[in-house]
């Protein structure tokens, strides 16, 4: 098979189209015939060297993909060859077939076609683990998502939406935040002439947000804790700002706040499978009733891997951008 290969960890031109071994499912695993990878973040860390992959898992990279049951493996049930799944993955989406664990394979929504699928995995995983089996997002609160406009955001808008959640969000043009209004979001602040504190506070009366959804790490650390309401609750997901950064424990006392850092790709297979499953219950059946999109800037041929990747790096996109075989 053909697969997106990093022979040197560098910029784009690092990604070379080339011929690599077929995978073969191991027990528990079916193989996929890939229709469609997406693009995250964590993509072109793994390209610059910065972010490798678990130890025995497949090299390319690739988080996510959708596709057709190829071929099962040993002790697998619940499944066929021929099956249009899309599928949360440790990595070997930009590939023309992946082996994926039974438990991390989702069936294709209805009212979503095959391609548009590998838009859903990661992100409706991201946000579910982090925005309501970790901080416990209620209706009537306030959630506050860094990224508005990002594929995360995205999902992190219409989900808070669709429990009864009031959401703010930051992004950094007029244009990506009137995107983020169609989608269902409250408040909105432009973080390049906003504060996004001052904003937060403004439109809860003063209480702040109940949980923050954040990806830029240390840069915010403090300001979100301003931020936070009393009883408030962040997850950290993501590093953009920086990794390192002091924190006012005394503030986080105050508001008996409490501040989470999660990654998804290095959590055990079970504890991933339980997030799939609580995705297949529960989001799912929004997908599928209208109530949350997949929403997808555009796709390009995996082939030009590259070109996707000078696209996210450039902060242009709104939602996802795909790969196509």
């Amino acid at each position: 098979m053909r697969a997106i290969t990093i022979p040197q960890p560098g910029g784009p031109e690092a990604l070379v189209w080339a011929e690599v071994p077929d995978p073969v499912p191991a027990e528990g695993e079916v193989l996929v015939e890939v229709a469609a990878s997406a693009v995250n973040r964590a993509d072109l860390l793994q390209r610059q060297g910065f972010y490798n992959p678990p130890p025995g898992s497949s090299p390319y990279p690739g988080l996510e993909c959708s596709g057709r049951i190829a071929a099962l493996g040993p002790g697998v049930s619940g499944w066929s060859v021929g099956d249009e799944v899309c599928a949360l993955l440790v990595g070997g989406g930009y590939a023309e077939k992946v082996a994926v664990p039974a438990g991390q394979l989702l069936p294709v929504p209805e009212g979503v076609d095959l391609v548009t699928a590998a838009a859903l995995p990661e992100v409706a995983c991201t946000v579910w683990s982090n925005v309501f089996m970790i901080a416990h997002l209620r209706p009537g609160e306030t959630l506050l998502v860094h990224g508005g406009a990002s594929g995360i955001g995205t999902m992190a808008v219409q989900l808070a939406k669709a429990v009864g959640a009031k959401v703010a969000v930051t992004a950094g043009s007029p244009e990506k935040l009137a995107r983020c209004a169609e989608l269902g979001a409250d408040v909105l602040i432009d973080y390049r002439k906003q504060d996004f504190v001052e904003e937060v506070r403004a439109a809860t009366g003063g209480a702040g947000a109940d949980v923050i959804l954040d990806i830029i790490g240390a840069k915010y650390l403090a300001r979100n804790v301003d931020a936070l309401a009393v009883n408030g609750r962040m997850t950290v997901i993501g590093l953009q700002g920086g990794a390192k950064a002091e924190l006012n424990l005394g503030a986080l006392l105050m508001k008996r706040a409490a501040v989470v850092g999660t990654t998804l790709r290095a959590r055990p297979l079970g504890e991933k499978a339980a997030v799939v499953a609580a995705v297949r219950e529960h989001v799912w059946p929004l997908v599928e009733a209208g109530r949350v999109r997949p929403v997808v800037d555009r796709a390009l041929p995996l082939a030009e891997a590259a070109e996707a990747h000078r696209l996210l790096e450039s902060g242009e996109p709104v939602g996802k951008l795909l790969l196509t075989r």
